[in-house]
């Protein structure tokens, strides 16, 4: 985002504050109105960031009313049809979609990743059976800062990746276990030999009785499914998990709080029955 030469002017009890406007590479211009409470002593009033953009991205871009998703400027469409979560997640992390040799590295990255912690198990085992999945999800996600302690400092770019490649590969793992725990089925571990959508359909659907070959379509639309959610700009998880993030929280901490967010009904903008302040 590139500040232009344009200003608006704002008049408050006879006084004229002028205020830069930003450019971005894409959507609407912004005012910034970061220096109004100290020039002027008023706040701005937007419950639900309707009109506030809180940072300067270039990861996603959304306009739900358009039906347009980008992703580093890729259409979500051409990405979903012509690469597959992992490339998506690279391309996400990184900037650019990877070479060849870097998709491998990266997809072995997360591979070598995917199991958990054999202690992690006796977390699972401290809920109800009948517990929400997404209480569990809050819980033990949360939890992996206490095994994970080579990964817990935000400041630090190298544990920001290696807490990166964590979650990402073991997130399938504990959504998988947080599931079969509540239908009381034994935990299925991941196999290395299945992609990464494969791995996930077959620790969900699986069972140590009997033999299960994964549907290739099933995992294919599993991972087209996991692609389209890969990212949806400043929605409101991403907010918390950056506002939980803003006190220097352990990176696990501030996804296990962005879970929380996403539990609630009107995550994704649905009405949820609360008054508006609520």
């Amino acid at each position: 985002m590139t500040e232009t030469q344009k200003t608006a002017k704002l008049s408050l009890n006879g006084q004229d504050y002028e205020l830069p406007i930003f450019s971005p590479t894409i959507g609407p211009d912004v005012l910034d109105i970061r220096k109004l409470y100290g020039q002027a002593g008023v706040f701005t009033y937007d419950p639900g960031f309707t009109s506030t953009a809180s940072c300067d991205s270039t990861i996603t871009f959304i306009d739900g009313a358009k039906g347009e998703l980008l992703h580093r400027g890729y259409p979500i469409d051409q990405l979903a049809s012509q690469s597959h979560y992992l490339e998506v997640c690279y391309l996400l992390l990184y900037g650019e979609l990877p070479t060849a040799a870097q998709l491998e590295d990266f997809e072995a990255r997360v591979t070598r990743h995917t199991m958990v912690h054999e202690q992690m198990h006796n977390f699972f085992r401290g809920f109800r059976r009948d517990a929400h999945p997404m209480a569990t999800m809050v819980g033990v996600v949360g939890a992996m800062s206490a095994f994970y302690h080579d990964s817990t400092d935000i400041a630090d770019p190298w544990q920001r990746e290696v807490a990166s490649i964590r979650l990402i590969a073991k997130l399938p793992t504990i959504a998988a276990m947080a599931y079969k725990y509540s239908i009381g089925q034994p935990f299925v571990y991941p196999r290395n030999d299945l992609d990464y959508a494969g791995t996930f359909v077959h620790m969900c659907f699986s069972v140590p009785a009997e033999e299960y070959n994964v549907n290739p379509i099933l995992s294919r639309a599993m991972d087209r499914i996991f692609t389209l959610h890969a990212d949806h700009e400043q929605n409101a998880s991403t907010s918390t998990v950056r506002l939980a993030s803003s006190s220097g929280a352990n990176p696990f901490a501030c996804i296990a709080a962005g879970i929380a967010c996403l539990w609630g009904r009107a995550h994704g903008g649905g009405k949820s029955g609360l008054p508006r302040d609520a």
